[in-house]
């Protein structure tokens, strides 16, 4: 039961991940790129995304999971299990990528876009030779930090019928006071934390160009 709980929730977890950054990367480099100042402003464009995204970033997860149901229902064909709770993940998910691409981008020095301006470079040249291999090791940490919270959010997705350890620990530990299956899923969950966040650091670390260039 454990190992499946484990199984469910890696799936929930990577598989909302995986979509929401391939939905808020280019959310969050558009509005990066659009805002005051950006490489390419467009205040009109800027202030609809900052609002969807702030939208989206200011509705507990909780309340979201039961407000997008009929959503789940019409994309995953249920509401119950791993593969629905993947639906409203990825809803929440994905404005809080949005954010953190665009705040990792927005760290890349001004001089640093300035001379590729200078060398000819255009705005696509831009992002994707300048701003994004700049922004890695931060895009690298706030994938991190964006798969943690998931993490979480999966715990709540159990109190649903989202299943993972999150159903586990509220099916036997709440429900039935079955103390050593909560303890057993904290300290699963903070594990995976653990691994996840050592990793994220430990690639950051890596690819990060200028701590290499100070040492």
């Amino acid at each position: 039961m454990i190992g499946q709980g484990i199984l469910e929730t890696l799936y929930m977890t990577f598989a909302s991940v995986a979509a929401a950054y391939i939905m808020g990367i280019p959310i969050g480099i558009l509005a990066e790129v659009t805002r005051k100042g950006g490489i390419r402003p467009v205040p009109a464009l800027n202030g609809v995304l900052g609002f969807i995204i702030n939208i989206g970033r200011s509705i507990p997860f909780i309340i979201l999971l039961v407000a997008v149901m009929p959503i789940t229902r019409a994309v995953a064909g249920t509401t119950i299990g791993p593969k629905a709770a993947t639906v409203p993940l990825i809803i929440a998910a994905t404005p809080f990528v949005a954010r953190m691409v665009e705040s990792s981008l927005r760290e890349v020095d001004a001089g640093v876009i300035e001379a590729a301006r200078a060398m000819g470079a255009n705005t696509l040249q831009i992002i994707y030779k300048v701003l994004l291999p700049e922004a890695l090791p931060s895009l690298i940490m706030g994938a991190s930090l964006t798969t943690i919270t998931l993490v979480g959010y999966t715990a709540m997705a159990g109190a649903v019928g989202g299943r993972g350890l999150g159903d586990i620990a509220l099916r036997f530990g709440y429900y039935r006071y079955e103390a050593d299956v909560m303890i057993v899923t904290i300290i699963l969950l903070v594990i995976m934390v653990q691994i996840i966040q050592s990793l994220g650091h430990f690639i950051s670390k890596k690819i990060d160009k200028r701590g290499k260039g100070e040492n």
